[in-house]
């Protein structure tokens, strides 16, 4: 995954929440653009969940991102 890529999905108008899949399996939703912070090499994002955990992520280590619009209903 590249920085770039993720950026798209970041800024998409309007924000669609997404999956992130990582190798081992891990799945990490992103509910909102605030919750995605990069890294200032832009290898690794850090990402904030709502009960508060944080994950700091590997880019190489992700093999996909899933857009989940039904996600948005979800959260809310």
């Amino acid at each position: 995954m590249t920085i770039e890529q993720l950026q798209a999905a970041h800024d998409r108008q309007p924000f669609l929440p997404f999956v992130m899949h990582l190798a081992e399996g891990r799945q990490i939703p992103v509910l909102h653009r605030e919750f995605v912070m990069t890294v200032p090499n832009g290898r690794a994002v850090v990402m904030c969940q709502p009960h508060s955990t944080i994950n700091m992520i590997d880019l190489l280590l992700v093999t996909d991102l899933e857009i989940k619009p039904q996600l948005a209903t979800a959260s809310n």
